[in-house]
């Protein structure tokens, strides 16, 4: 079993910064994938990042790509997702998921999730 808890949303002006955390505990952490999904109102769940627990690789979708970064600590148990520059249409619940096995950008293949958290970027 993994528990995941995601911090950090806010309100932030267009063109501001947020980091999130995803605190991550539970066993078996060499096998996991983790990634931040978005949620706006009305709309499916959308990739935005990911990242291996071991070796640290990642990937980053278009929309968020040379914006956001997503890491990891393993020695704190925790992934970040550092967000620069926001835009209005970044506004939605955003949530770290987890499962085992290989980085994949469709929200069906992980098994874990945490509560969500919101983030909302005014014009």
């Amino acid at each position: 079993q993994v528990q995941l808890v995601e911090s950090g949303g806010g309100l932030v002006q267009a063109g501001g910064s947020l980091k999130l955390s995803c605190s991550v505990s539970g066993r078996a952490f060499d096998s996991l994938a983790l990634a931040w999904f978005r949620q706006a109102p009305g709309k499916g769940r959308e990739f935005v990042a990911a990242c291996t627990w071991i070796g640290g690789n990642t990937v980053h979708s278009d929309s968020v790509k040379g914006r956001f970064t997503i890491s990891r600590d393993n020695a704190k148990n925790t992934m970040y997702l550092q967000m620069n520059n926001l835009k209005p249409e970044d506004t939605a619940v955003y949530y770290c998921a987890a499962r085992r096995g290989d980085m994949n950008i469709i929200p069906g293949r992980y098994g874990y999730w945490g509560q969500g958290t919101q983030v909302t970027v005014s014009s």
